[in-house]
């Protein structure tokens, strides 16, 4: 048979799009042809299987004229992943391998020139687009073939036969055509891991470390109830980076539905760690980093810093000293929870739920408004800096909370405050309550439900209607003061939005104007 199909899949975007890859051996000069949309990495796979294939002890067809067509011919086709179907493929139409056990496999990997398999970007998308499409067309799913670590990676995805393997010479075992008792036994049948990985970690570090900052501790605890985005502004020194390295200790592991999303982007970049399964990540960019790099692009386009921290956290430290372009492309992903690349030949959509941290200086110098130390800045230079991040970027920003200086007698003082493992508690228990009464967390609620479960009396209402018009705040910074408040309610266990609840959130809205007064 000079004809042979394997199956594989690209990477489009998080997606994973079925590629037929077929193989044609004819008679004539002597050639090897790639047709079908192939980046570099995948015409330079020739080198990499021909060698590969040699060094295994298997037989090459020199004499031959090779066509390999990887269809569907618009998709593009980029990164070594190709190599071990090609591979499989060129043995197939030699009639090496059994045609029949590739009919219902899927193959993936990169080959070493000397057949060993090397782990591939993705291989949890493409274990999670081979689930679907066998839910979508009600049959049994195709078995996955992958190198070893990243089979490790794709059997967190239940649903589907996954088999690992570290040479391929293993996997020409197990398709041969004679021998099927050594055919299993040459590949590893991974296990679906999403059970039986350990989840969580010990908490190495606690928010009773920081010592004082009650008010910034109470805003921390706010924000991890509901889900809210939160600005940190004080003197350098204070302590806002310890506090937001400790912001995760407070918040819940991920749900295995929530671990597999965050994963999978992490994984499409070749960034995943399966020890930190269902562990929120925390990205923490430099000031420098371009908006591309917090909210992906290139060619082809990869996911940036807030598709990185799905589910989970992105840190901003010295928020204005980011360029003001990358600053104002987070302002659509806060609202929505995704972002879209859009190129002139394809569209990307990446998911972008990220919770935001932000941490400045109040000033240039860093001391404005520090009672222990002047401020060397003018007025001028103190409205130039905080003008850096636009009003509608801090209309996104639900909790403000101020960081000051904090005196040598505190610091002498022994850690207090409620350790990490209390207010964690207290959070769990305020998130159950929103999910029960709304299935979702304060702050995704939408207009609509907001009406319907942020349920304030009249006393409340009417105080919220004064703030806004007197500060003369959107309509946007309305309906965020009363996410807020409904979360500073559930923290108290109050069915009702109360007075104290809505006071207490438009103090965290007021931070910059106050500096700035």
């Amino acid at each position: 048979m000079s004809l042979a199909i394997v199956h594989s899949r690209a990477l489009d975007g998080l997606k994973a799009p079925e590629v037929t890859i077929e193989v044609h051996l004819a008679n004539g000069l002597p050639s090897f042809t790639l047709v079908g949309l192939a980046d570099t990495e995948v015409k330079e796979s020739k080198e990499r299987v021909r060698a590969a294939l040699s060094n295994s002890g298997l037989e090459f067809p020199y004499n031959k004229r090779i066509t390999v067509n990887m269809a569907p011919a618009d998709l593009p086709k980029e990164s070594g992943r190709f190599d071990l179907p090609i591979a499989l493929g060129i043995l197939a139409a030699m009639g090496h391998l059994d045609v029949a056990k590739l009919a219902d496999k899927e193959f993936a990997g990169e080959l070493s020139l000397g057949g060993e398999l090397r782990p591939v970007r993705g291989a949890l998308p493409m274990a999670l687009a081979v689930h679907q499409q066998a839910q979508r067309a009600g049959s049994a799913a195709r078995s996955l073939v992958l190198p070893l670590d990243s089979a490790r990676e794709a059997a967190l995805v239940d649903g589907i036969a996954l088999y690992g393997a570290s040479h391929l010479a293993e996997i020409v075992a197990a398709l041969r055509p004679d021998d099927q008792r050594a055919g299993e036994a040459a590949l590893t049948r991974m296990v679906t891991a999403s059970t039986s990985v350990a989840s969580g970690a010990a908490r190495s570090l606690d928010l009773r470390e920081v010592k004082g900052q009650s008010a910034a501790k109470r805003a921390l605890e706010v924000a991890a109830a509901g889900g809210h985005s939160l600005l940190m502004v004080g003197p350098p020194g204070t302590g806002k980076s310890m506090l937001a390295q400790r912001f995760n200790t407070l918040l819940p592991e991920l749900t295995v539905s929530e671990a597999l999303e965050s994963a999978a982007v992490s994984s499409l970049v070749g960034r995943f760690d399966i020890s930190q399964w269902r562990q929120r990540i925390m990205r923490s960019p430099h000031h420098s980093a371009s908006s591309v790099a917090l909210v992906g692009g290139g060619s082809p386009p990869r996911p940036g810093e807030i598709s990185l921290a799905h589910h989970g956290l992105l840190f901003l430290d010295e928020l204005p000293e980011f360029p003001r372009a990358a600053l104002e492309a987070l302002r659509e992903p806060l609202e929505t929870g995704q972002i879209t690349i859009s190129r002139a030949a394809r569209r990307h959509d990446f998911p972008a739920r990220f919770q935001l941290l932000a941490a400045m200086n109040p000033c240039p110098c860093g001391h404005f408004g520090n009672p222990l130390k002047a401020c060397r800045c003018t007025p001028d230079q103190v409205a130039r800096y905080q003008a850096k991040l636009s009003g509608p970027l801090l209309d996104r920003i639900d909790v403000q909370v101020d960081v000051p200086m904090v005196s040598p007698e505190v610091l002498a003082r022994s850690p207090d405050g409620d350790a990490s493992d209390q207010i964690a508690q207290r959070v769990a228990q305020a998130r159950e309550r929103q999910r029960t009464r709304q299935g979702c967390l304060n702050v995704d609620l939408g207009a609509a439900a907001l009406d319907e479960f942020a349920q304030a009396d009249a006393a409340a209402m009417n105080f919220l209607q004064t703030a806004c018009s007197r500060l003369g705040w959107s309509g946007r910074a309305f309906h965020r003061v009363l996410k807020l408040a409904r979360t500073i309610a559930d923290l108290a266990g109050q069915a009702t939005v109360l007075q104290a609840h809505v006071a207490e959130a438009i103090q965290y809205r007021r931070v910059l104007h106050q500096n700035q007064a």
